[in-house]
């Protein structure tokens, strides 16, 4: 039975539909561009006083990493000076106000890698990074993105149409990751589900670390029961079964529900770019700048927070101890003193690093599986499915959503 025949395509649909009632509570609710607003706030000051939603004009549902926390004061940085300041700064600006164990205490990606500061993250991440290191994705594509890829466009092949985002988009980094913890497709769903309930996670995962520590296979589970680091003092770590959840948890959360929005902000931009789309079929060296363009320009979180651990003067503005900074990357992506004519969706300008990944010692862990899996699955569609273009009788895609931003369906048809 093959991967696409195993997913349930309206579930997927359920829990990837930014409008849903899945995401709907991190502002997917919003259908607005925020980019004229973000930029003339960028415009008037660094740091405003206040959250990103807020200043943007949306008084929907916005919760994200960083709120609500009604009790703090809040402010958001919009230039990309003041947003490389705070990653470069992990000492005032933190991940997290309060010690953080995934060892122990709630199952919660705030309690997690990306909460941690300072020696305890070094030594955590150096256990789970091996895997993620560039490396290493020609790994990911083996084992697991091609497999996927591959089953995936057989669904539709030759149907002479089909929906992209969901039904392409979305299954990918799911299957991938789901598929590296040795956990079968049809479970793959469930554990996406159950993001909510990450007890219900830890269930399925048990056994299969359980399973691992006695035989390791060629998957994650193994690489993670097996890694061990000598730390500065010459003391050797490995990680607990807590410890693999919490990671896990962390992949679950970070890679399912970013990746595939990416790759779709990126086929969008692509295809309502018939020029563009050609080229990078002609050239295929192209789709890496493409790609990198598109997290540049709209990156699918375009906001992240730290917490500010004493009283600081920062771009203008005095931030008390305790309250919290969010960090508008998207407006910091397109700022003019870093990139001309930011707004443009150009393939060919110089690149720069942006915060597409975030910055700092929190930089994300698998941007090169997620590089890989854009490049792997857009390269796939532009083999396989000639003369790809936007379905002129169908609704054309737009981009929503608040703190996580997507495209609504990618309606195509090819042959």
């Amino acid at each position: 039975m093959t991967t696409t025949e195993q997913l349930d395509r309206d579930r997927v649909r359920e829990l990837f539909d930014l409008r849903g009632s899945y995401l709907a509570e991190v502002g997917g609710g919003y259908e607005g561009d925020p980019y004229p607003v973000w930029h003339r706030l960028r415009e008037q000051a660094a740091v405003h006083p206040g959250t990103v939603h807020e200043l943007t004009g949306y008084d929907g549902p916005a919760n994200f990493q960083g709120l609500p926390h009604l009790d703090r004061p809040h402010f958001s940085a919009f230039t990309y000076a003041a947003c490389d300041a705070a990653y470069r700064d992990a000492e005032v600006f933190a991940a997290s106000l309060t010690p953080v164990d995934p060892g122990n205490g709630s199952l919660a990606v705030s309690n997690s890698m990306i909460a941690m500061g300072g020696r305890r993250h070094r030594r955590y991440r150096a256990l789970v990074q091996p895997s993620f290191v560039p490396g290493k994705a020609g790994w990911w594509i083996r084992n697991w993105i091609e497999r996927t890829v591959d089953l995936l466009i057989d669904g539709f092949a030759d149907a002479r149409r089909a929906e992209l985002n969901v039904d392409f988009c979305a299954a990918i980094p799911v299957l991938t990751i789901t598929g590296s913890f040795g956990v079968p497709v049809e479970k793959a769903l469930d554990i996406r589900a159950a993001l909510r309930n990450p007890a219900a996670i830890v269930e399925i995962l048990r056994p299969i670390v359980a399973a691992r520590r006695e035989s390791p296979q060629d998957d994650l589970i193994s690489v993670l029961v097996e890694a061990e680091m000598t730390d500065e003092d010459g003391v050797a770590h490995r990680l607990t079964d807590a410890e693999i959840y919490s990671f896990a948890l962390l992949l679950l959360t970070a890679g399912s529900g970013t990746t595939w929005k990416q790759m779709g902000i990126t086929l969008t931009a692509l295809l309502q770019r018939p020029e563009v789309l050609a080229a990078v079929r002609a050239e295929r060296a192209l789709l890496r700048p493409a790609i990198e363009e598109a997290l540049r320009w709209v990156p699918t979180d375009p906001m992240f927070s730290r917490y500010v651990t004493r009283d600081v003067d920062f771009h203008g503005v005095r931030l008390p101890e305790g309250s919290v900074l969010h960090l508008c990357v998207g407006a910091a992506n397109r700022d003019p003193a870093r990139w001309e004519r930011p707004d443009e969706f150009d393939i060919s300008r110089r690149l720069r690093p942006s915060f597409a990944f975030g910055g700092g010692a929190h930089v994300c862990l698998g941007m090169h599986v997620a590089r890989a899996e854009m490049r792997i699955g857009i390269g796939a569609l532009l083999d396989r499915l000639p003369n790809l273009r936007l379905d002129p009788d169908a609704e054309p895609p737009r981009f929503i959503g608040l703190y996580e931003r997507g495209a609504t369906e990618i309606p195509v048809v090819f042959g």
